[in-house]
């Protein structure tokens, strides 16, 4: 069974940075994507970045551009999420997903999911 532990979270002041981390276990083949979800309090989550496993190709939410940055090892088993300038609207739970099937946005499209990690960003 697949597992995915996400790390990292904290609390950072506006303008701030972390580094999330998600590390993969319990399957034998990489899946197609990998990805980072956010979801604030009584908001849908969103998502914020994917990572296309076999080239390392990666796309972002239009809200990130420029200030985040996925990346992952060099064995494949663990993705990262360097977040820069961050704002406290980006408050919330981010969550790591893999293997995508249709846009890489959707939700419903994730069929593995971590637990999250609680971001803060406040003053």
């Amino acid at each position: 069974q697949v597992q995915l532990v996400e790390s990292g979270g904290g609390s950072v002041q506006p303008g701030g940075s972390l580094r999330l981390s998600c590390a993969r276990s319990g399957d034998t083949d990489s899946p197609n994507w990998m990805g980072w979800f956010r979801q604030a309090p009584g908001k849908e989550r969103e998502g914020v970045a994917a990572l296309f496993v076999r080239l390392g190709s990666t796309v972002y939410a239009d809200s990130v551009k420029g200030r985040f940055t996925m990346s992952q090892d060099n064995d494949k088993k663990t993705v990262y999420l360097q977040m820069n300038g961050l704002k406290p609207e980006e408050t919330g739970m981010y969550y790591c997903a893999a293997k995508m099937r249709g846009v890489w946005w959707n939700v419903g499209g994730w069929r593995d999911w971590g637990q999250g990690t609680q971001v803060t960003v406040s003053s």
